[in-house]
């Protein structure tokens, strides 16, 4: 009889448990912070002033290079990026969506980015990708949008003049 009260008294705990998991309340830029192949990215967010926006009510889609990606870009690209903010922001808004886009819900063509620029995504199967950008790991989940984690970082088209 104590056992069953026991188990009974166990097993509604942790159906109480279950039901006070709600959805996230981490936000992307928190989301991107606490992820160790995102530390590169979090650093540029904050040299380009945008983790406030990326803490801000959203939603947001976010194409985040990982570590490995940013190694891939010379140098002196990242050394021009990291001395101007204003190109360095232009560059990381190139890969946010101004809406929260999971994976299974990617549609082939182009989608315009926060920084009014297009990038072509398509979905084949499981894979999606964004321009030349493979997505590693999809759906990030964060409580105002969604991390999508890729190969490359993209370039945007150079500003119109």
């Amino acid at each position: 009889m104590l056992t069953r009260k026991f188990l009974l008294s166990v097993a509604a705990a942790a159906i109480l448990a279950g039901c006070a998991t709600g959805p996230t309340t981490v936000s992307v830029a928190d989301t991107i912070a606490a992820t160790p192949d995102l530390s590169t990215l979090n650093g540029l967010v904050g040299k380009a002033g945008l983790t406030e926006t990326l803490r801000s009510t959203g939603p947001f889609t976010v194409f985040a290079p990982s570590n490995e990606a940013f190694k891939a870009v010379p140098a002196k690209t990242m050394e021009a990026l990291g001395k101007d903010p204003a190109l360095l922001a232009a560059v990381l808004k190139f890969h946010v969506l101004p809406a929260s886009v999971n994976a299974a819900a990617v549609k082939n063509g182009k989608v315009t980015t926060v920084n009014g620029a297009t990038v072509e995504v398509s979905k084949a199967g499981d894979f999606v990708t964004v321009e030349d950008a493979l997505v590693q790991k999809a759906d990030v989940v964060a409580s105002n949008g969604v991390i999508h984690i890729v190969d490359r970082v993209l370039t945007p088209p150079p500003a119109k003049k």
